[in-house]
């Protein structure tokens, strides 16, 4: 549901937009970006509503955790892969920005509603830059989109609303369950969201990473989960602060957020050196990821 939901709502708010004569500059720069990282969204604010934060807080680094070590990672050790990207810097700037300021704003044990504002500065940031690359792409570009009537947007307007509400439920339905499945299991709710929500949420991006690998476009993965983790961090969790003030743990302090860090900064300096990410390199960041999975069972489960 959340899958196909957000495929959805992707699909009919582009449309609309380019049926409503609004630029591809700012299609881009927003619904599209905001795409593979619905799931993420919905998932964790729907867990701060309810007063689950551990599932709100663990969905969120995890699945910037699983972007880079299970999904990319996989990826580069089938294949290397290019950095050709001329936005690799300021993206990967943005995206470790974003970890960085987790750690410092959450020291003291709360990320406030104060400091998620702070958070939520990186992603009008990273919006502005994914503006500002769109315009050049396509700001001097006249659009052929005529405007059209809300009645020749019925069926965009349907599927807006089925996938919105699908992305919903289907996330209310996967926080529901993880928390199920933890006191199933007897462990701590946030190891569920760290691995087993966030490897769920984190489909969109897989897909993502798969096709590209398919087509031959490896590289449009690396930008993506660029993209993806610093919405991940600095976007649901600047906005899910706001719906309620969020209690980080001992554990995420000393354990997952410095391995997020970690990871982070392990992906971007292998994407400077040679410009490429090699196979061996893939290997080390799979590996890595399972490392961290098995430490997280060992020591917190």
């Amino acid at each position: 549901m959340i899958s196909r939901g957000s495929e959805w709502f992707v699909e009919s708010a582009v449309s609309i937009s380019n049926k409503s004569g609004i630029p591809k500059v700012i299609i881009g720069a927003t619904i599209v970006s905001f795409a593979t990282t619905a799931p993420e969204f919905a998932v964790s604010a729907t867990a701060a509503y309810i007063g689950h934060t551990d599932m709100t807080i663990g969905n969120a680094v995890g699945s910037a955790i699983c972007n880079i070590g299970l999904i990319l990672g996989s990826v580069i050790a089938v294949k290397a892969i290019p950095v050709r990207d001329e936005t690799f810097l300021t993206k990967s700037g943005l995206m470790l920005l974003s970890g960085v300021l987790l750690i410092l704003l959450s020291r003291d044990g709360f990320l406030t509603w104060a400091e998620g504002l702070v958070m939520f500065l990186v992603f009008v940031a990273f919006i502005y830059h994914a503006y500002r690359t769109q315009y050049k792409l396509f700001g001097d570009k006249k659009e052929n989109s005529e405007k059209c009537s809300l009645k020749d947007m019925k069926k965009d307007i349907f599927l807006f609303v089925a996938g919105s509400l699908s992305v919903v439920i289907g996330s209310r339905i996967l926080v529901d369950s993880g928390i199920q499945i933890a006191e199933w299991l007897g462990v701590p709710e946030v190891i569920i969201a760290l691995t087993m929500v966030a490897i769920g949420t984190s489909l969109p991006e897989l897909v993502t990473a798969i096709t590209s690998m398919k087509k031959g476009h490896q590289d449009l993965a690396v930008g993506n989960i660029l993209g993806a983790n610093t919405m991940d961090i600095a976007m649901i969790l600047g906005v899910s602060s706001q719906i309620r003030e969020l209690p980080v743990s001992a554990q995420l302090n000393g354990y997952d957020f410095p391995f997020m860090l970690f990871i982070m900064l392990a992906f971007v300096c292998f994407g400077f050196t040679g410009k490429k990410l090699e196979r061996w390199e893939g290997l080390v960041m799979l590996a890595a990821y399972f490392a961290y999975v098995g430490g997280l069972f060992t020591l917190y489960g």
